[in-house]
């Protein structure tokens, strides 16, 4: 049984978007509406492995149900935590809220949001501001 389940999770691999969701809809019902083929690959291998052979044991599952929510990072620097930094010749600053990041006069939810309105094209949050060192 466990080389039919190796064979099918790694099917998934060659499949399109729209094989992924066709397979989905077959085997699982309404797939979920996602565009990312890689995600979706994943959600799939995992969802056929749970079928085949049982999910998460009560112990795992219960320690993740006590980490509580997850929190954006950078919320963990507190309300009021400013983060600064020079970009294109000017200095920019997010300060950590309770609702979110204050850029200027707008609150976003994430700190890559912040950053990404700041920079005009994508970026990691916490990368833009120096809190990773990669």
């Amino acid at each position: 049984m466990g080389g039919d389940i190796e064979k099918t999770v790694a099917s998934l691999q060659t499949m399109d978007l729209d094989d992924l969701r066709s397979f989905w809809r077959k085997r699982f019902g309404k797939p979920p509406a996602l565009r990312s083929e890689p995600i979706l690959r994943q959600l799939l291998a995992w969802r056929v492995q749970v079928q085949a052979f049982g999910g998460l044991d009560a112990q795992t599952l219960g320690a993740l149900g006590r980490t509580g929510p997850v929190l954006a990072e950078g919320r963990q620097l507190g309300v009021g935590a400013r983060l600064t930094r020079q970009w294109k010749g000017r200095e920019v600053t997010v300060t950590v809220e309770e609702e979110g990041f204050r850029w200027e006069d707008r609150v976003f939810p994430s700190l890559s949001a912040a950053a990404t309105a700041i920079a005009g094209s994508r970026w990691n949050g916490p990368r833009f501001f120096g809190l990773r060192d990669n």
